[in-house]
């Protein structure tokens, strides 16, 4: 009864627009490593991470000791007109993982707000509104970011105050280069962009945002080195290269630090947010200090790299750091990767399994290989019924997304793929008897 009283109460204050889980929607009272449980008793093992920002785990000593530490200070908040000590020691850490040389950090509240930051950076520095963005992508919930995002679902408003060209690339599996191999559907894309550039815009673009990864999108994964090949245009033309690292970054794609280092380019720009604070509200922006320093006006952020979040984040990035769990992702990822592999073998409603590290989808069809949205959603019900939550995304609603806390052990890697290859069985079963 918690449950459904509180969502009776949820919906006679929240939007309607407010996204929920589930048909019977569930809060969480107590949480413990890669394990949550809800306010009626039931605990379950996490497979989405609170949206892939609890990248830790939940309960961590070393961070929550931090930031009880930063909270017996007193000082909650100071605003970024005085200095933070833990706000200077993050950003040096960020600034050389960047790879980007003489990097200079500025720190936001939040994704959307990063992204919005490295819009602003972009066009000032540029002169130019004019922006190019991936078909499929998701850049967040705020003007200009709902403006860059490519998905119909999450994009609210046609009004924007950048204008957007829209280039082939992210999701491959319904792409209409989809048959072509890895270097000929680079060659496309390279061209297409080309053509874009040279037809739809006024050539001086500001930039192009890319996620390595597209997260909302369903964990779309291009192949290797195609921001690279696209990167070569953009430079003929004094394009910045901005690199959304919100779901990719931190080593969660287990073979590089960021999403972007898998196709062998450095870009001008780095936004981040999620992972990093563990759920501590925080973002940014990493990038060339010719880029970051352009603005001709004052600017802050009130709450942006805040005493309280700099200090969880910083401990939580150097946990992250000291025990290796980028190694962690790549290794059972794989393992997650190839299990799932096989059950999709046997099971075609799964049409694609995809996906690096411990960021993986499952994308579900129908027997015309069309996209089943119906069947993802009687997946995402009948992985929470054995016990294991999952996200669910992609252009159509039909993909399965499994981002676990990157802590995750081999044992509970091997009962999620459990739960799953049964859970695969009962919704292949059932999209057989219609």
């Amino acid at each position: 009864m918690a449950h459904r009283e509180l969502l009776t109460r949820h919906r006679s204050v929240m939007p309607k627009w407010l996204a929920l889980y589930y048909e019977q929607p569930i809060e969480f009272a107590s949480a413990s490593g890669r394990r949550v449980t809800d306010r009626e008793g039931r605990t379950y093992l996490d497979f989405f991470a609170g949206i892939l920002t609890n990248a830790i785990g939940y309960d961590v000593a070393e961070i929550s000791d931090a930031v009880r530490s930063q909270i017996d200070t007193g000082v909650l908040h100071s605003s970024t007109l005085y200095l933070i000590q833990s706000q200077v020691e993050l950003a040096e850490k960020i600034a050389e993982l960047s790879g980007i040389p003489d990097a200079k950090v500025f720190f936001t509240n939040s994704g959307t707000e990063a992204n919005e930051t490295a819009l602003m950076l972009a066009t000032q520095r540029r002169r130019s509104e004019q922006v190019l963005a991936l078909r499929n992508s998701y850049h967040g919930r705020a003007f200009a970011t709902v403006g860059i995002t490519g998905i119909r679902g999450w994009s609210a408003s046609a009004l924007s105050p950048v204008k957007v060209s829209w280039v082939h690339g992210g999701y491959r599996y319904r792409s209409p280069f989809r048959d072509l191999s890895d270097a000929d559907y680079v060659r496309a894309c390279v061209a297409d962009l080309r053509e874009i550039i040279e037809t739809t815009t006024a050539g001086d673009v500001a930039c192009m945002i890319v996620e390595p990864i597209q997260g909302v999108g369903g964990f779309a994964t291009p192949p290797d080195g195609l921001f690279g090949e696209l990167k070569k245009v953009l430079d003929e033309y004094g394009i910045l290269l901005v690199s959304d690292e919100v779901q990719t970054g931190w080593g969660r794609t287990g073979e590089h630090f960021w999403g972007i280092q898998a196709h062998g380019v450095v870009p001008d720009a780095i936004t981040f947010a999620k992972g990093l604070g563990n759920g501590l509200a925080i973002g940014g922006v990493v990038a060339r200090p010719d880029l970051m320093d352009c603005l001709g006006a004052n600017s802050i952020s009130t709450f942006g790299g805040n005493p309280l979040a700099t200090a969880g984040a910083l401990a939580s990035l150097n946990y992250l750091l000291e025990h290796d769990l980028q190694a962690n992702a790549a290794d059972l990822g794989a393992r997650l990767l190839d299990g799932l592999r096989a059950v999709a073998r046997a099971h075609p409603v799964v049409g694609d399994v995809r996906g690096k590290g411990l960021m993986i989808a499952l994308e579900l069809v129908g027997p015309d290989g069309a996209p089943h949205p119906a069947a993802a959603a009687a997946l995402l019900e009948e992985t929470r019924e054995r016990g294991l939550l999952v996200g669910k995304g992609g252009l159509y609603g039909n993909v399965i997304r499994l981002a676990p806390p990157m802590t995750l052990t081999r044992a509970e890697a091997d009962e999620a793929l459990e739960i799953l290859t049964q859970s695969i069985e009962a919704v292949a079963k059932e999209v057989q008897q219609r």
